[in-house]
């Protein structure tokens, strides 16, 4: 009898590393954290390697190009296979052009669609300045590998509780999302000035009111899973925003805000995958001595071995 069983599909992961990282104040991906000079990046691909991604493709710019393959790209060239996207203003499709005085990138939206002609196969995304631990990426994998067998619209994301992605040092953006009772995404609502208070969370709004927050309020934190079949309702969407917003200087077309339009336009479900793991990053300087410590209790419980790449 002939065998009928499906290989597992490697899915690929697309690393967002395009950002200067302006609150930052520099190339935080390229940041140190680790004990032998590891950047949250490396921990991101060592983490997708053992969960079965069988390729990593960076988003970057053509500026730092050079700089990014020989600190980053060629420690996993060997491990696994390693391409490059690149995200620039004039990258935009037949028809529309970067208006006069922009200096603003796209958003991450467009990063994901630069990716278009290198991706082929389901593929998680990630920020590449976030830490999302390795529960994450095996439960990212565990979906993808199976989207053989779901329509190929249907998506998914890994969320966390609000309480454990806040900055002490200043407010952050987060999308809220709205779980349905199926356990799928029905839409997400970016808060743009979340801060940490002692029981929770608030958001200040434009007017300067404040909306409280429990804290357990499930966020993205650009952690999705995608099949190929997103490009195009990407570049649709793209093409919206530009007609309507394409003139304005710091617009920016946001990956959460387009699976927003995706949803509920019904063109795609998302399942939201709810992980109890680590998640930390980096929105401030200071954050930084935060997330070397985490990584380091990491490594001493035996999370992650004291030198990733030997």
């Amino acid at each position: 009898m002939a065998n009928d069983t499906k290989p597992m599909i490697e899915p690929t992961l697309l690393v967002l590393a395009a950002g200067m990282g302006s609150r930052y104040g520099g190339l935080k991906q390229m940041d140190a954290m680790g004990p032998n000079g590891e950047t949250v990046m490396d921990y991101a691909v060592f983490d997708a390697i053992r969960s079965g991604f069988g390729k990593v493709v960076f988003v970057i710019r053509r500026d730092f190009e050079d700089l990014f393959r020989e600190r980053v790209g060629s420690r996993f060239s060997s491990r696994i296979e390693v391409d490059y996207a690149f995200q620039s203003l004039d990258g935009l499709p037949e028809g529309f052009g970067v208006p006069p005085g922009r200096e603003k990138p796209w958003g991450t939206g467009h990063a994901i669609l630069m990716a278009s002609r290198v991706v082929a196969e389901p593929f998680a995304v990630i920020n590449a300045d976030d830490f999302y631990g390795r529960q994450s990426y095996e439960q990212m994998a565990g979906f993808l590998a199976n989207s053989r067998d779901v329509q190929a619209s249907s998506f998914c994301m890994v969320g966390f509780p609000l309480r454990n992605t806040l900055s002490e040092f200043g407010s952050v953006s987060r999308g809220v999302c709205d779980i349905g009772s199926n356990g799928n995404l029905q839409s997400v609502t970016e808060l743009t000035r979340l801060e940490k208070t002692g029981s929770g969370a608030r958001h200040i709004e434009s007017d300067g009111s404040e909306i409280t927050l429990s804290g357990e309020e499930v966020v993205s934190m650009n952690m999705w899973g995608f099949t190929p079949e997103v490009f195009d309702h990407l570049e649709m969407l793209f093409k919206a925003f530009l007609e309507e917003r394409g003139s304005e200087m710091r617009s920016e077309f946001y990956i959460p805000f387009a699976v927003d339009d995706m949803i509920r336009q019904g063109a795609a479900t998302v399942r939201v995958l709810q992980s109890s793991g680590s998640w930390f990053g980096v929105t401030y300087q200071e954050d930084r001595d935060h997330v070397v410590r985490a990584i380091a209790a990491l490594i001493e419980n035996g999370d992650y071995p004291d030198r990733l790449f030997p």
